[in-house]
C-alpha cells in the first residue's frame, strides 16, 4: 500500500471515531444531568462522558495535519513553511490536549488550557484568511476548490468547540459538585437547573460539527469542482518526496 492509501484510511478513521466518539458523550450526557438517577449514577456517567469526549478531541487535533498531507495529491502545492506548518501541527496540539486530559487541575493545566483556546481562535482565523486570500488572490485552489471548503468547515467546527467551552461552565461545576457529594441522594434543584441549562446552550453546537462532519465527508468523496482526474490522484507520486 502507497502512503496515499494509508493516509486515506487513518483519515476515514478520524471521522469515524471523532463522530462516533461524540455521539457517545452526547448520550451520556443526558444521564449524568438526570436527577431522578442518584449522585453516585450521574457521577459515573459524566466520567464516562469525559473519558469518551477525550476521542473526538485526539481526532480534531490530527485532521489537519493529515488533511495537509492529502491536499498534495490533489494540486494544491504547499510553501515549505506550510508544510512544515501543518506536519507538526496535529503533534502539538495532540501534546495539548494529551497534557489537559491526565494533567487536570494542575497550575500549569490553567496556563496550557488558556493557550489551547486562544490557539484555536487563531486557527479560526488563520484559516478563514488563507482560504478567501488564496481564492482571491492566487491559483492555489483553483484544481481543488472542495480543499478550501473543507477548510472552512473545519474552521467552523473549531469556532463550535471555541464557543461550547463559553457555555460549559454550569455544566462542570455539576459535575464537581456531583464527585463533592457522591453520598447524597440527590443535587439541589438549582444545580440541577445550572447544569441542565448550560447542556443546553451547548447541544447546538454539538449538532452544528455533526453537520460539519457530514458535510466534510461529502466534500471528500463528492470533490464538487475538482480538476484532477481520479486515475491522476491514485496513481500520483507522493507530493513530499522532495520536501
Amino acid at each position: 500500500m502507497s502512503l496515499y492509501d494509508w493516509l486515506i484510511i487513518f483519515h476515514l478513521l478520524l471521522f469515524v471515531y471523532w463522530l462516533g466518539g461524540d455521539m457517545g458523550v452526547f448520550y451520556s450526557s443526558n444521564f449524568s444531568i438526570d436527577p431522578k438517577l442518584s449522585n453516585s449514577a450521574r457521577a459515573t456517567a459524566a466520567k464516562i462522558m469525559m473519558d469518551l469526549d477525550f476521542v473526538p478531541r485526539i481526532c480534531m487535533t490530527l485532521m489537519l495535519t493529515v488533511g495537509g498531507l492529502l491536499s498534495g495529491y490533489n494540486n494544491v502545492e504547499h510553501p515549505q513553511w506550510q508544510t512544515i506548518g501543518f506536519i507538526l501541527l496535529g503533534p502539538g496540539w495532540l501534546s495539548m490536549v494529551l497534557y489537559l486530559h491526565f494533567a487536570h487541575g494542575t497550575p500549569l493545566s490553567k496556563i496550557i488550557t488558556k493557550i489551547d483556546y486562544w490557539f484555536r481562535v487563531v486557527l479560526v482565523v488563520y484559516l478563514v484568511w488563507s482560504v478567501v486570500y488564496s481564492f482571491a488572490f492566487t491559483e492555489k485552489l483553483a484544481a481543488a476548490p472542495w480543499v478550501g471548503a473543507k477548510l472552512l468547515v473545519f474552521a467552523g467546527m473549531v469556532l463550535c468547540g471555541v464557543l461550547i467551552r463559553r457555555y460549559i461552565p454550569g455544566y462542570i461545576q455539576g459535575i464537581v459538585t456531583l464527585r463533592q457529594e457522591i453520598d447524597q441522594p440527590s443535587m439541589s434543584d438549582e444545580m440541577n437547573q445550572t447544569m441542565s441549562s448550560s447542556l443546553a446552550k451547548c447541544r447546538p453546537f454539538v449538532w452544528a460539527i455533526w453537520a460539519g462532519l457530514f458535510i466534510e465527508c461529502w466534500l471528500g468523496v463528492a470533490k464538487p469542482g475538482n480538476q484532477v482526474p481520479v486515475s491522476e490522484v491514485l496513481g500520483a507520486a507522493a507530493p513530499f518526496a522532495g520536501f
